[in-house]
Formats: C-alpha cells, sequence, structure tokens
C-alpha cells in the first residue's frame, strides 16, 4: 500500500487532479521495457511530486528585464518532477523530450555556476540538463547553509506537457518543478519567491539564458484564472487580476522556435541597457567601473527604463541613436549594468527602439489592469484593450523581436474582430516567434481554433491552443508519496 499526503508546510488550493499524470507516469514505470527507467527509482523510499506550470505572457513580456510591471497568465500544460533521495553522492536525471526518454548523470557536490555553465557549454546534446542540473545544486547549498542534513545525492524524473520553444516558458516550469521537489526533499525553508528567484539565476548563470523573472514567478506564484500582477524591481508580486465573467484569455501557438538564449531576444536586451546607461550619463548620474560590469548611482529612476515616464524619455530620446556598435559604446560607456549580457563589439544594437519599448509598455500594463477591472461595467473597455495588446505588438515588431507568424496570427484575429468576440492580439515572452494571446469572449474559443485552423493551412505549421488557466507550483504544494506496511 502507498500514502497520498501534502507535506503540512505547504498550503495547498489545489486537489490530487493536478498531479494525476505524474501519477500515472510513477505507476507505469513498473511496466516500462527498458531496465534502466524501470529501475529508476529504488525499493519503498518516499518519492516527491512538484509540478509547475507554463505561462501566458498576457502584457508586459520583454519590458520585465527593465523593471516593468507584467500581467501573466498560469497555463493548465504543466511539468512534473518526480524526486527521490539516494546515498550516492549524485544527481540522476530521466526526461521525456520528443516522445524518448533520454538520461543524464552527474556527481555530486557540483561545480560553481560559472564552471558549471563551461562544462555545460561543451555538451551540447546535454545541454538541457543544465536547467535541472543548475537548480539542485541551488537548492542543496541553501538547505545545507541553514544547517539541515542533506542527502548525498537525488534521482529526478520529469515529465512534461509544456511545449519547448513556443513562448510559454517551459525551462521555467522544468526549473520551478525539480526546484520544488528538491527542497521539499531536502526540507529548504525556500518560498516560493525565492524559489523563483534562484531558478531565474541558474537560467541566466549556469544556462547561459538572459531572461527576465517573470517566467519563473508566474509558474512558482501564479494562480488559476488570474493573472499575477508583478513589479520586476526586482520580483515584487502587487497582487492577481481577476479576469472579468465573460472572457478569456487565449493562446495560439505560430509553430515557430523561440529561444531566450537567441540572438535577437539578447541583442534587443543589450540594447536597453545601453539605452539606459547613455540616458544616466546624460543625467549626469555617477558611474563606476566594477568588475565587468558598471555601477550606477540611481536614486532618480532606481536603475530601470520602466521607471521613466514618458514625457521624461521623450524629452532624453534625442541622445539615443537609431543603432550603436557595440565597439563603439564600450569605447564611450565602458559597459553596462546588466550581469546577464554583454556587448559585443562587432555587433549592432538597435538602441532607441529597445529602450523606448519598456517605458512604452510600463504605461501600457498599467492601463491594461486599469481597463480589466472596469470590464465588467464598461465592455467598451475590451475595445481599447484589444488596441493596447495591438500596440505593444507592433514595439515589439519595431525592436526586430517580429515574425511573420505572429504577424499573421494578429491579423486574423484581428478580421474576426469584436463583432465576433476577439478583441486583439499579441507576440509574447521573448519574440522571435513562439505564441500569441488573443483576447476574446469566453463563448470564442471554436472561433480561436478557426483562427489557428486557418493559419495552419496557410503556412503548414502546427498551431495548438492553449486554452485553460491551471494553478501555480505553490498552489498545489509537494505531494509526498510513501510506502504503508501494514503492521
Amino acid at each position: 500500500m502507498i500514502r497520498l499526503r501534502r507535506l503540512p508546510e505547504v498550503r495547498s488550493a489545489g486537489d490530487l487532479v493536478w498531479f494525476e499524470p505524474a501519477l500515472d507516469r510513477l505507476r507505469a514505470l513498473r511496466h516500462e521495457a527498458d531496465p534502466h527507467l524501470r529501475e529508476f527509482f529504488a525499493g519503498d523510499a518516499p518519492v516527491y511530486i512538484a509540478r509547475a506550470p507554463g505561462r501566458l505572457d498576457v502584457m508586459g513580456g520583454i519590458a520585465d528585464y527593465s523593471g516593468a510591471r507584467v500581467l501573466e497568465l498560469p497555463l493548465e500544460c504543466s511539468t512534473a518532477a518526480l524526486l527521490q533521495l539516494q546515498d550516492t553522492p549524485r544527481c540522476d536525471i530521466a526526461t521525456r523530450r520528443a516522445g524518448r526518454w533520454h538520461f543524464f548523470g552527474v556527481e555530486l557536490p557540483a561545480r560553481a555556476p560559472a564552471e558549471l555553465a563551461a562544462w555545460f557549454a561543451g555538451r551540447d546534446a546535454d545541454r538541457w540538463a543544465s536547467y535541472v542540473v543548475g537548480i539542485v545544486q541551488h537548492c542543496l547549498s541553501c538547505a545545507a547553509r541553514t544547517g539541515r542534513r542533506i542527502p548525498p545525492g537525488v534521482r529526478l524524473l520529469v515529465d512534461s506537457t509544456v511545449p519547448e520553444g513556443r513562448g510559454v516558458a517551459s525551462s521555467a516550469a522544468l526549473e520551478v518543478a525539480a526546484g520544488a521537489a528538491v527542497a521539499a526533499g531536502c526540507g529548504s525553508p525556500m518560498t516560493a519567491t525565492e524559489l523563483a528567484a534562484a531558478c531565474q539565476t541558474v537560467e541566466n548563470h549556469v544556462v547561459g539564458a538572459p531572461c527576465g523573472i517573470m517566467d519563473q514567478m508566474t509558474s512558482a506564484c501564479g494562480q488559476r484564472d488570474r493573472l499575477l500582477r508583478l513589479r520586476c524591481q526586482p520580483g515584487t508580486i502587487e497582487g492577481y487580476v481577476a479576469i472579468p465573467d465573460g472572457y478569456r484569455f487565449y493562446g495560439i501557438d505560430s509553430g515557430i522556435s523561440h529561444a531566450v538564449a537567441g540572438a535577437d531576444y539578447g541583442t534587443v536586451r543589450t540594447a536597453a541597457f545601453m539605452g539606459y546607461r547613455m540616458i544616466a550619463a546624460a543625467a549626469g548620474l555617477p558611474a563606476v567601473r566594477d568588475g565587468t560590469r558598471v555601477r550606477i548611482e540611481d536614486p532618480r529612476w532606481g536603475g530601470y527604463l520602466a521607471n521613466l515616464t514618458g514625457p521624461e524619455f521623450s524629452g532624453l530620446s534625442g541622445l539615443l541613436p537609431d543603432e550603436m556598435s557595440g565597439a563603439e559604446f564600450l569605447e564611450r560607456y565602458d559597459g553596462l549594468t546588466d550581469t546577464a549580457t554583454r556587448v559585443r563589439p562587432e555587433r549592432r544594437y538597435p538602441v532607441r527602439r529597445a529602450t523606448e519599448h519598456p517605458v512604452r509598455e510600463q504605461a501600457r500594463v498599467e492601463r491594461f489592469a486599469e481597463l480589466l477591472g472596469a470590464l465588467a461595467d464598461e465592455p467598451h473597455a475590451a475595445l481599447e484593450l484589444g488596441a493596447l495588446m495591438s500596440e505593444s505588438h507592433k514595439s515589439y515588431g519595431a525592436c526586430g523581436l517580429g515574425s511573420d507568424g505572429t504577424d499573421r496570427l494578429v491579423e486574423l484575429v484581428a478580421a474576426a474582430g469584436p463583432e465576433q468576440g476577439l478583441f486583439g492580439a499579441k507576440i509574447t515572452g521573448g519574440g522571435s516567434g513562439g505564441t500569441v494571446a488573443v483576447l476574446g469572449t469566453s463563448g470564442a474559443e471554436g472561433l480561436v481554433r478557426d483562427v489557428a485552423a486557418r493559419y495552419r493551412a496557410e503556412t503548414g505549421r502546427d498551431a495548438g491552443v492553449f486554452t485553460t488557466s491551471g494553478p501555480g507550483a505553490a498552489e498545489t504544494g509537494v505531494l509526498l508519496i510513501e510506502a504503508q506496511h501494514e503492521p
């Protein structure tokens, strides 16, 4: 017999239905033909199960790394991490990717983040494991610093329904699920927000992807059917915004792979920090060299572009070039305040557009949240909400983060129009493909699927549809499976 229970320190508003896919996977292991998989977990040792969802970026997107507010919806699709402690000092991982099982193992204690990043950089086939090993190492170290007796090693089985490379935060779901399972298994006192911040650190400094904080915070702290309102300075939850009755947010996958480690995203992020550095210099803010970075004393904007008002930016934007080479920037300004990117001398950067985007997006997000709250009493507000999404989408494109697929999906949504219950759409997350978010009525799901089908017929690309929200990792907690022996 087995006993299922949630850990007592976790307050959970969910129920077992969110763990059923992971429990089904665990039951199926005993029937696997591959002995490596069938015997992955040992005997009757306890198994910890954590799950973390993907997310739909409704508004905010890439402005998160500039300190903006964002509005994020956790999705039903999720990643499950099943953990068993082991006496061998190793981190062993099994994961199902593209329909096939992959195995990876590394000895513990693992390397420092920079050393671990360099080690994985030479192992392209195993780069997926860096997300897991990085957060495992972080959680074990955190538990050890509190004086807890940590296990020598762990075994993690990962199974996911979050599509990879589609702009719905598959990497964050992987990190948060693995981190939550490890933290529970070794009794770490990490909160959900601390876990999210740790996952971002791993992605920036072990994986090498310069993401902001919104993905990890949504996966860890999101709530079902509510928009997480997050101020990314660095990651303050300001509340949860209810979606008014009669309306829903949908997602349509463009079928174009997206990666925040890609050159487009990194170029735009770097350009935004270049713009901040130029504005700070023009404002006379003191700057000092700090290793390979620049540290700026900024009591005016707190180091975040999103804190500039629209009029302030308009008054300063004449100082910003449309483009600048990395070599010219480094010669004039030494470097960036950003710790997750570096300026490449040979590259040209879209400074003005990348700098303007987070300033204008901050204003759009604030207006969006205000209108959403009034939508139940003022249905015409849906038209302005759609217009704000359109403006955000165009701004992404102006930065160089658009794609023909996402542009076409936005066009198809606009063609259907408010008369049929679709009010607007925008590209999400890191851009350059991925998923578009759509605002529509609750009864518009069929039309959304029709849009996806038309797009699929035109382009030949897969166009999956996201229709349902799900709970964040903290909302469902961690499930502990223990063997219960008869007396």
